[in-house]
């Protein structure tokens, strides 16, 4: 069986004009704006415009004006005899995965003329929802039958009862009673009213509370169906990515999806998913540029903003800039992904871009945490760490959740050498998502600063179990175990170095050669030298650069038994006429062993001649 490919349609354009209307009439802000720069950033020609509606006088009930899609993008066809599947996002679906079903005509017409009946008090509700009176909503919408008033209700409570976890937990600040991150007791109660919806929009609010609860495979479970019902509502898909740790739990789940492996929302949600895990990889930017194609979105900021945080992530900074120069030509004042950019720019030292970015944004809107990172940054780079840390503090004020700015609090304080203050900064960071590295690798960093090698060598190994290639957690680590003596534990993370490591790379070899120096392993030592003899020869560095190396190599082979004379004589000889430090050692080594070590080398290969020709005969 082979996937029929997928196109964007009338039934997209179709479902993403209904996402951005039921999304925003729910209160899902998030979710309705997506999918509107979704939809906007379709051709024209895509975007057809839809029949009128009925006039609202006629006895049409409203929700049948316009039909939904019928999602019917699973589409297989049997492969040729002897052809071979070029899809590479093919995957078997697993047979416990649910179908792709809205649902039922009656419950679609049940649900219809209740709404009708609670049009008032729904449309009421919302304006109280967007004043942040989320009492009031609940009040008015007790009476109320529908699906949708149960979902606002329900919603409405949730957001009330974090209001009020809220408000307990700054009550107890700068305490010691004061718990890490605020705790919403009444999330039990919550899960409760939705414990057996059918409805999709409450199995998303069942997902989010189970997942809340740490219900993990439960919350997977409500948000597959929920996609299922109702597969465009952007806030499930990120409620099922916020219950993975690891891309492998993330590649278990895709067969369970109702969807294709093709459908580009389970495109988007592996590439969403894999930058909140901060694991991209160079398959996520094929999945990009695949759903930038004329075929799906070839405009769409949103997926831009993901593929510039990829390359961001993949450390090719010169094209993550241009990615979000493009998203600016499009929008100038679109602030979402643009705090990423800030730090591409501080990464490049790039102080005049920083400046007018800093400048342009600052005259849009001060207060939006990613803009207060922007200015933070721009701090930084000018070495003014106290302003930095002002406005890293300004953004956790109005987003507790926001996680690069903890992150980057705590690497000021580390300029400015202050640990402790370092530490705690770290210890937001890991409480509003212990999913991110960055948070780790920094608070084993500043124990480092402290000298408390057994709490940085905890934090490294979680770090390292988050980013398990990531070359320079594993070097910091052994450097770790090294201050601590532990040279075996030291040498086998640099070994796990080399594996994600630049085939040229030569630093991490000279530190493994010298701690098997240390440990009086010298076959092992040369071993690496030898490498980075061959490395530095192969890309035409100059002699000063890996002379050591070769002089190593050469009195292991002349005094420690590698017995290998010639090759010392070659290293020893490229030494000897360069301008390197160690041409008098070399000249040393050549004028006193290797003349008579080579003599003695050929007259005992010829006596071993001798003896096999006589053996012969």
């Amino acid at each position: 069986m082979v996937e029929a490919p997928f196109k964007v349609d009338g039934e997209v354009v179709v479902a993403l004009r209904h996402a951005v209307r039921d999304c925003s009439e729910r209160g899902l802000a998030y979710a309705s704006k997506w999918a509107a720069e979704l939809l906007c950033s379709l051709p024209a020609s895509k975007r057809v415009p839809e029949p009128p509606a009925i006039p609202p006088f006629t006895s049409t009930p409203a929700r049948s004006r316009s039909p939904r899609p019928s999602f019917s993008f699973a589409v297989q066809t049997p492969a040729p005899a002897g052809a071979a599947d070029t899809s590479h996002h093919f995957q078997t679906r697993h047979p416990d995965a649910p179908p792709l079903q809205g649902q039922s005509p009656e419950i679609i017409q049940q649900e219809a003329e209740w709404e009708a009946q609670d049009a008032d008090h729904l449309a009421m509700a919302k304006t109280f929802m967007e004043a942040k009176e989320f009492i009031r909503a609940i009040h008015w919408l007790r009476s109320c039958r529908s699906s949708k008033a149960k979902f606002l209700r329900v919603y409405s409570q949730y957001l009330e009862s974090e209001k009020e976890a809220q408000r307990e937990w700054y009550k107890l600040e700068k305490t010691r009673e004061q718990p890490p991150e605020p705790v919403n007791t009444s999330l039990h109660q919550l899960l409760e009213l939705v414990k057996n919806a059918t409805d999709p929009w409450l199995l998303f609010l069942k997902a989010v509370f189970l997942c809340r609860l740490s219900r993990r495979e439960e919350a997977i479970e409500s948000a597959i169906l929920s996609i299922a019902q109702y597969p465009w509502n952007w806030s499930t898909w990120v409620a099922l990515g916020d219950c993975l740790c690891d891309g492998d739990e993330l590649s278990s789940l895709l067969p369970l999806l109702p969807l294709p492996a093709s459908h580009p929302l389970v495109l988007m949600f592996q590439v969403k998913t894999l930058n909140s895990l901060n694991s991209p990889s160079d398959n996520e930017l094929a999945l990009c540029d695949r759903l930038l194609s004329e075929d799906f979105f070839p405009r769409s900021m949103w997926i831009m903003a993901m593929r510039g945080n990829v390359l961001y992530y993949l450390h090719d900074f010169t094209a993550a800039e241009g990615q979000f120069r493009k998203i600016l030509a499009i929008d100038p004042y679109r602030v979402d992904d643009i705090d990423i950019l800030s730090n591409i720019l501080y990464v490049t030292e790039n102080n005049t871009a920083l400046t007018k970015l800093a400048h342009d944004y600052l005259a849009i809107d001060k207060d939006r945490p990613e803009i207060c990172c922007i200015i933070g940054n721009y701090y930084s780079l000018r070495a003014e760490h106290e302003k930095a840390v002002k406005y890293f503090r300004r953004a956790t004020q109005l987003d507790r959740t926001y996680l690069a700015a903890w992150t980057l609090m705590g690497h000021e304080y580390v300029e400015m050498k202050n640990s402790h203050a370092a530490i705690e900064a770290y210890r937001k960071a890991v409480d509003v998502n212990r999913k991110d590295y960055r948070a780790w690798y920094g608070l084993a960093q500043a124990y480092e600063l402290l000298s408390m090698h057994q709490y940085a060598l905890y934090y490294y190994q979680h770090a390292t179990a988050l980013r398990p290639y990531d070359v320079r957690i594993w070097q910091a680590q052994g450097m770790c175990y090294e201050e601590m003596g532990r040279l075996r534990e030291a040498i086998e993370c640099l070994r796990r170095a080399l594996i994600g490591a630049d085939p040229q790379e030569t630093v991490i070899h000279l530190k493994l050669a010298k701690l098997h120096d240390d440990l009086e392993e010298y076959a092992e030592a040369a071993a690496y030298h030898r490498r980075i003899v061959e490395v530095c020869r192969a890309a035409q560095k100059p002699v000063p650069e890996w002379s050591k190396s070769a002089v190593y190599v050469a009195r292991y082979h002349i005094s420690h038994g590698g017995g290998d004379l010639a090759l010392a004589r070659q290293y020893l000889e490229f030494v000897a006429a360069s301008n390197a430090e160690e041409v008098n050692q070399a000249n040393e080594l050549l004028r006193r062993h290797l003349p008579t070590s080579l003599r003695q080398q050929s007259a005992r290969a010829a006596s071993e001649g001798v003896a096999a020709a006589a053996g012969s005969a």
